[in-house]
């Protein structure tokens, strides 16, 4: 009982400051595009919600923080076969909601945290219940995203170790239906962004759970230690890799498939803690604190993102940038009396989630320095301007 009790204070505490950081952020160009222009399932999700609770930046986000607490919650339930020991299980919990690309996942309108649901959906279905409910979630995954064309090829290659040939079928098949409907691409001429590719999984789990995560795949398949979940992880894995050798991949799509490497890991981890004398257990306990300080560290970036401003030569270099500005911006802009602007069609779409829309009375132009004798709309974090802009009225005589 005491751990169901402390399960549900992490995930409390996590959706507390998740939803508490939805204040900080504006929509993006591209959670935009996914609102008022995609045909998707997540813009289903997304407008639903706005529906109910209205347009703001709390019920944009609502869906991706629901999401992220049912994952957490499959992942536990999920571990219980690969670690028995529910104080383990609470462990890895809390480095799942710690991992720097499961943090953006869960506050940012994109497929990724869609993904990680879905994913673990699928093996906690596929683990408790009879295989028609599996082929059936499969159906729908073929229906509403493209990512998940990744886990189709991969219980493929799993059904062709296991020697289930239905199963094997299905996937095929689900597979080429996937890459028909979302046209996905894998052409393209060597560029080399296999080091780029490294890069952002590492800044997605933190080196060293990466590189520990490395680890566990490939000293599983040194030791036959090879199961659904095994596959899952390293087949898209080790594509994406591939793929880099020849072109930019959207590691959006693949990321995901590598968070469930973390039951494997923490299930090897306290196997190999677990059998050695109290003795030689020190230096596991100092990898383990040094990988949770580092997740740690990485998440209150995360979470205070604005506070880099001051040490940032160019605003647009911040990494969270792009989901900045357009809240303050259209607050500014109606408070000058303000309700539509004619911009630039990524920032336009952006204020018009805020409610100021696109018209040819005022033009909002954006520049790199203050110009005299015009309007200035200056945006500041930390009293370091960030975004400046000039207002005129278009003249229509």
């Amino acid at each position: 009982m005491k751990y169901r009790i402390i399960l549900f204070l992490i995930l409390g505490i996590d959706a507390a400051i998740l939803l508490f950081e939805t204040s900080s952020l504006s929509i993006s160009y591209r959670e935009s595009m996914i609102l008022y222009e995609e045909f998707s399932f997540l813009s289903f999700l997304a407008n639903i919600s706005i529906y109910f609770f209205g347009t703001n930046d709390f019920a944009l986000r609502l869906p991706m923080i629901i999401l992220h607490l049912l994952s957490a919650m499959l992942l536990y339930k999920i571990s219980k076969e690969y670690v028995q020991k529910e104080k383990i299980r609470l462990w890895l919990v809390f480095v799942f909601v710690l991992l720097p690309g499961v943090v953006s996942s869960a506050i940012i309108l994109n497929n990724a945290g869609f993904i990680i649901f879905g994913l673990l959906l699928f093996v906690y279905i596929y683990k408790n219940f009879s295989i028609k409910f599996t082929y059936f979630l499969l159906t729908i995954y073929a229906l509403v995203a493209g990512e998940f064309v990744y886990l189709f090829l991969a219980l493929s290659i799993y059904a062709i170790y296991k020697k289930e040939k239905n199963f094997f079928i299905f996937n095929i098949v689900t597979f080429f239906i996937s890459i028909f409907l979302y046209e996905i691409d894998t052409g393209g001429r060597p560029q080399g962004h296999f080091l780029d590719a490294i890069g952002v999984y590492s800044a997605i789990f933190t080196p060293i759970v990466f590189i520990y995560l490395f680890y566990i795949l490939y000293r599983r398949y040194l030791t036959k230690d090879v199961e659904i979940l095994w596959f899952i992880t390293a087949v898209p894995f080790l594509l994406s890799l591939v793929l880099s050798f020849r072109q930019r991949i959207e590691l959006e799509a693949f990321a995901p498939y590598l968070i469930l490497a973390l039951v494997l890991a923490a299930q090897t981890f306290y196997h190999s803690y677990r059998v050695r004398l109290k003795m030689f257990r020190t230096k596991y306990r100092i990898t383990f604190m040094i990988s949770l300080a580092f997740l740690i560290l990485n998440t209150l970036v995360v979470f205070f993102n604005k506070e880099l401003y001051p040490y940032l030569s160019k605003p647009r270099n911040h990494f969270a940038y792009n989901m900045h500005v357009a809240k303050e911006l259209a607050t500014e802009l109606k408070n000058r009396g303000i309700e539509c602007v004619d911009t630039e069609y990524k920032m336009a779409s952006r204020l018009r989630f805020y409610g100021v829309t696109n018209c040819n009375t005022y033009r909002l132009t954006q520049v790199s320095k203050i110009v005299k004798n015009k309007d200035i709309v200056t945006i500041s974090y930390k009293n370091i301007p960030v975004y400046n802009a000039y207002v005129t009225k278009i003249n229509t005589n």
